[in-house]
């Protein structure tokens, strides 16, 4: 069964995100990532949703830069280009967690949320933070 219809039956997935769009948060091949259906009227800015993007058919985990109305706009933690507008129905679920190193992060744990908002307030400078960051723990 693919991803979308288990998010309409209100499942709960497990899912190993692939590419680097969200790193420093999702490292490929660390972490693993929690999702969820939620009303759309519960989406604010910084929640992490999975999305369909339609010129390339493909599902993709992003932040929340901005919303209007039913209008979405979202934007990788490693990138600067923000993406959209997005409707509603692209939207297939929302992050709830984060597994990593076989402990769970929720979205709503202190920490994390203001991971979020200064992720999002540093939104220019984000690629070069993260390849410092990359350099930095490649040197471990």
């Amino acid at each position: 069964m693919d991803i979308e219809k288990l998010l309409e039956q209100r499942k709960r997935l497990r899912i190993k995100p692939r590419g680097y769009s969200m790193y420093p948060l999702i490292v490929p091949g660390r972490d693993e990532v929690f999702v969820e259906r939620v009303s759309p009227e519960s989406l604010r800015r910084g929640d992490v949703v999975l999305y369909r993007r339609m010129d390339e058919n493909i599902l993709v985990l992003h932040r929340i830069w901005k919303r209007e109305g039913d209008a979405f706009f979202l934007v990788g933690d490693n990138q600067k280009e923000i993406e959209g507008p997005l409707e509603v129905s692209q939207i297939k679920g929302k992050m709830t967690g984060i597994l990593r190193n076989g402990h769970e992060i929720s979205t709503l744990n202190v920490i994390y949320l203001l991971y979020s908002r200064i992720w999002l307030w540093l939104r220019p400078c984000r690629p070069q933070i993260s390849r410092v960051i990359h350099k930095i723990r490649r040197k471990r």
